[in-house]
């Protein structure tokens, strides 16, 4: 697809597919900060960024300042990755930042003191992490630390769609939306499913593997957007895959919003941590550039 704009995208509130239940989570407080997140976009006809960092990493300061170079480059939506031991979804780069993170004893509590720090950058905020660390925390208690923490929604990659329920509800006490993930080799009833249950978006993974690994399989991941767009009004993001303006621009072309996440961790991890913010705002706005370009 070429066209200039997207297809299946509404403006305002998303509802669910015809004949579908709203997830709870489309209810929340959450949900909306996304969907006007969305929806500046596409008023300015392009798809949005959402850049992925992981908390705390290489340091708590700098971090904080890697996350407000993100916004101030133009960054529509902040995934925060929540640091755990064995992130099935995270290549090597953020792998190893996550390691580093753990290593230095920056705990959870510590991590989400950071995130509400950021409460002065005016985009929506998703905490990236492992259902371990919300069943340990309780989910309860959990998604009480992260709307405390100013998060707008979660996303649990490891997370069973039909093993969902407490965690949604949970988190829609808390305002917050659940995000999860459709992938190429998905049935479209499991699609119907995943797209049924989430709220904010639906991520659409550009490839099969982990992160930061290999480029993204353009046309499958078109047939994939195409697909989920079948059963959800809710925007569709693409990650896994995009590391480029390039990239971000073949993706912005047929996806609502183009997720980046290992690149940026490289740029924030690589050389002085001094200069970390300064690389990762200078990569995020070649890929701001990227989601504009739909030529």
């Amino acid at each position: 697809m070429t066209a200039s704009e997207p297809t299946g995208t509404t403006t305002g509130t998303v509802q669910p597919a015809p004949g579908t239940a709203a997830a709870p989570g489309r209810a929340t407080r959450g949900h909306e900060r996304i969907a006007a997140a969305f929806a500046r976009a596409r008023a300015e006809d392009r798809a949005a960024l959402i850049i992925y960092l992981t908390a705390a990493y290489p340091d708590p300061p700098t971090s904080r300042a890697c996350f407000e170079a993100a916004v101030e480059a133009g960054a529509d939506v902040l995934e925060v990755g929540i640091p755990f031991s064995d992130p099935m979804m995270d290549g090597p780069v953020i792998q190893a930042a996550n390691q580093h993170v753990l290593e230095a004893g920056i705990s959870v509590g510590r991590q989400l003191e950071l995130v509400a720090s950021l409460g002065h950058l005016a985009v929506p905020k998703l905490a990236m992490t492992y259902v371990t660390i919300a069943d340990t925390r309780s989910y309860e208690g959990f998604a009480a630390e992260l709307a405390a923490a100013d998060v707008s929604g979660v996303i649990l990659p490891d997370l069973p769609v039909a093993e969902a329920e407490p965690w949604l509800a949970a988190a829609a006490r808390h305002e917050l939306a659940t995000v999860f993930l459709a992938s190429s080799v998905s049935t479209d009833e499991r699609l119907a499913t995943i797209a049924g249950a989430s709220s904010g978006w639906v991520y659409a993974a550009g490839l099969l593997g982990v992160t930061g690994v290999n480029a993204l399989q353009g046309e499958v991941t078109q047939q994939l957007v195409a697909r989920v767009r079948a059963h959800t009004d809710l925007p569709v993001a693409v990650g896994i895959g995009v590391r480029d303006r390039a990239s971000a621009a073949e993706v912005a072309r047929f996806a609502d919003g183009v997720i980046v996440g290992s690149a940026v961790v490289r740029a924030a991890g690589e050389g002085d941590p001094a200069g970390a913010p300064a690389r990762v705002g200078a990569l995020v706005r070649e890929l701001r550039a990227g989601v504009a370009d739909r030529g």
